[in-house]
């Protein structure tokens, strides 16, 4: 094989494309993977990974606020805001390298610079130090992302008006007030975090509750304690009439017949995500794309043989540990390794405070499909582990159905939500009972201990409540 002649190169170089990438170099593969910005794409550099060490930061701080609760003395606790965000960028860097590592340890070539195909079988870099450069390959897998939605008609200038990755670049201090447009978990996150260093918060969603497709108990809950945070939140309300000026941006609240105004020193646009499809292909390339995102089959691939996708770029759910479950699936099914599948189950998280994590059917997605269940519920404020910690906000639901005991969804909103998640997700793959979760012994004290609680509430042998 010539030197510019690959098995497979993948486009894109985050949480889809490099898993791919290292994937079918495992297989033996001489793979090539072209990523625009640097390795670890949005979500490691401009994501999910600043984002949760911000959060760090919110929680710690936070915990400094109220330490006669742990029975100890701290004097004088502040923060520099310039160091937290330096932090986060730091953080962003270090996981980057990483990825850069694992590349070379897996032979993977990797180009810096944006990439079209030109034709089936033909990549070409079109931006950056390799501009100019074509390679040949037998396999091109498509893993480009998304990036934020942007609002019409506003000039985005990253200290007035942001989206997420504007608010992740250095700044040595908070706004003093901010309206964040879209409660989705990337809203919901940024609220929690700013709401932390003491900026006034004004949270607007549109749909009816914050976190739209989570349970609705868990977004009443999280929305209660927000509240409690000073986050000033209106829900089924649109935003219109924004006027931007020299100190900050006003918005007008629409609410059915009812309008208001409100006003921040900054805006933060979290309303969504669009695929990145605009040029990954030449016009001899007619990949066929279903409401903006790039369409696959069973199989990952497009319309055009011989070109995958994976990742945010071929729709949703948009998150991240799913893009590389498609991303090995495409890659194992493209070189014979394995029959590929399109994932059905997998968690959500939000990593606000407090987290936010799910699996599976909400109560309401039940009732709609007319499927019998029961509920089983335990709260934190009976666990424990949880009253030591000073962390007992929050519960675990566990919807099963009501003649078979499968499990249907599970929704947690509390400590570790995030990790708790995973032990309903391998239930749910394995087809287990809440019978099974119930007789499986957790540890005591432990927050895991809930889970087995609120499978034991669905057949109403709960101890502990």
């Amino acid at each position: 094989m010539s030197e510019n002649s690959y098995d497979l190169i993948v486009i894109g170089g985050g949480p889809a494309g490099y898993p791919g990438a290292i994937r079918a170099a495992q297989l033996g593969k001489k793979v090539a993977c072209i990523e625009m910005e640097r390795a670890g794409g949005t979500c490691l550099n401009w994501g999910c990974i600043p984002t949760k060490a911000l959060l760090a930061s919110a929680e710690l701080y936070r915990r400094m606020q109220k330490p006669e609760a742990y029975g100890l003395s701290v004097q004088g606790a502040g923060f520099d805001f310039a160091k937290i965000m330096d932090r986060s960028r730091a953080v962003a860097g270090q996981m980057a390298k990483g990825v850069e590592f694992l590349f070379r340890k897996n032979k993977v070539d990797y180009f810096v610079g944006k990439a079209q195909v030109t034709v089936p079988g033909m990549v070409e870099i079109t931006e950056g130090e390799h501009k100019g450069k074509f390679f040949r390959t037998k396999n091109i897998l498509l893993a480009t992302g998304c990036r934020m939605k942007r609002i019409p008609g506003l000039d985005y200038d990253g200290q007035r008006v942001m989206t997420s990755r504007e608010a992740l670049m250095p700044r040595a201090t908070p706004p003093k007030s901010i309206v964040i447009v879209g409660a989705g978990a990337i809203g919901v996150e940024f609220a929690d975090f700013y709401s932390a260093f003491g900026t006034k918060v004004t949270l607007v969603e549109m749909l009816p509750q914050i976190l739209p497709v989570e349970d609705e108990e868990v977004s009443r809950l999280l929305q209660r304690s927000f509240e409690k945070k000073g986050i000033a939140i209106h829900t089924g309300t649109k935003c219109e009439n924004f006027r931007v000026g020299p100190d900050g941006v006003k918005v007008e609240l629409v609410a059915g017949d009812k309008k208001t105004e409100v006003e921040g020193e900054a805006l933060l646009s979290a309303i969504g995500v669009t695929a990145n499809v605009g040029g990954i292909a030449s016009a001899r390339v007619n990949l066929e794309l279903d409401r903006g995102f790039l369409k696959v089959n069973e199989r990952y691939e497009t319309s055009v043989p011989g070109i995958y996708g994976a990742g945010d770029v071929i729709g949703p759910p948009w998150l991240a540990h799913v893009a590389k479950f498609e991303a090995v699936n495409a890659v194992n099914g493209m070189f014979g390794h394995s029959t590929p599948h399109r994932v059905k189950i997998f968690p959500g998280c939000t990593y606000c405070h407090p987290q936010v994590a799910s699996v599976g059917l909400t109560e309401k997605a039940c009732k709609e499909k007319g499927i019998g269940y029961k509920v089983g519920k335990f709260p934190f404020a009976a666990a424990g582990r949880a009253v030591a910690a000073g962390d007992s906000e929050g519960f675990i639901k566990v919807i099963s159905d009501a003649k078979t005991g499968e499990i249907h969804g599970v929704h947690i909103v509390g400590g570790e939500a995030t990790e708790l998640i995973t032990e309903y997700v391998l239930a749910m793959n394995l087809e287990a009972t809440t019978d099974e979760i119930h007789h499986s012994i957790h540890a005591h004290p432990t927050l895991s201990e809930g889970l087995a609680e609120a499978a034991a509430a669905t057949l109403g042998l709960a101890i502990d409540i």
